[in-house]
C-alpha cells in the first residue's frame, strides 16, 4: 500500500508543477522572462523554443530585452511574439528586440486575479481526481481480500491526509499570485 501512497504522492506533485507552469505565464505588470517559455519559433523549419534561440534579459522592471544569436531569425522572432498570446507588442532596432510591459489597469489585474483562480481550482480538481483514482485502488485491494478492513480505512485517511496537504498548497500558490498580480 505505501508503494500506491508514494504514486499519490507523485501524481499530485505533478498536478503542482502544472499549476505553477502555468502561474509563470501569467504576466503580472513586470518584466518576466518565463512569459515567453511558451514562445516557439520557426528557425530554419525546425520549431524552436525562443529560449534556446536569444539571451533574454530584465534590464527595467517593466523592459524585457531579447538579443537573438542569430541576428537573422529576428524576424521570425518577432512573429512569432506578435502570434503568441501575451498581448505585447516587440520593437526591433534590428538587432536586439524589446518587450515593454503596460502598466496594469485594475479591470485587467482582477481578469487575471479571475484566472488565477480558476487555474487553481482546476488543479485542485485534478488532486482529487488523483485521490479518487487511488481511492478506488485501495477499494479494489479490499474487495480481492489483500487488505483487511482497518487497512481501507486507513488508506482512506492517508489518502485524505496526502490530498488535504496538496490543497492546501495549491491554495498558498494561487494567494501568492494573487498578490504578485495587485500589488502595483
Amino acid at each position: 500500500m505505501e508503494a500506491l501512497f508514494e504514486k499519490t504522492n507523485s501524481r499530485m506533485e505533478k498536478c503542482l508543477d502544472s499549476l505553477d507552469r502555468d502561474f509563470q505565464v501569467i504576466r503580472a505588470g513586470r518584466a518576466n522572462p518565463k512569459v515567453l517559455n511558451n514562445i516557439v519559433v520557426d528557425y530554419y523549419g525546425t520549431p524552436t523554443p525562443l529560449n534556446q534561440m536569444a539571451a533574454i534579459s530584465v534590464p527595467e522592471p517593466r523592459l524585457l530585452t531579447i538579443q537573438p544569436w542569430d541576428a537573422s531569425t529576428i524576424k521570425e522572432i518577432e512573429k512569432a511574439i506578435n502570434t503568441s498570446d501575451i498581448g505585447i507588442n516587440p520593437q526591433n532596432d534590428g538587432k536586439i528586440i524589446r518587450l515593454t510591459f503596460p502598466q496594469l489597469t485594475e479591470e485587467h489585474r482582477k481578469a487575471l486575479v479571475k484566472d488565477v483562480s480558476k487555474r487553481g481550482e482546476e488543479a485542485k480538481i485534478a488532486v482529487r481526481n488523483v485521490r479518487r483514482d487511488s481511492m478506488d485502488d485501495i477499494k479494489k485491494m479490499k474487495k480481492n481480500n489483500d487488505i483487511t478492513e482497518d487497512d481501507l480505512s486507513y488508506g482512506e485517511e492517508k489518502l485524505q491526509k496526502i490530498t488535504d496537504k496538496y490543497i492546501k498548497q495549491i491554495d498558498e500558490m494561487i494567494k501568492n499570485k494573487e498578490d504578485e498580480v495587485l500589488s502595483i
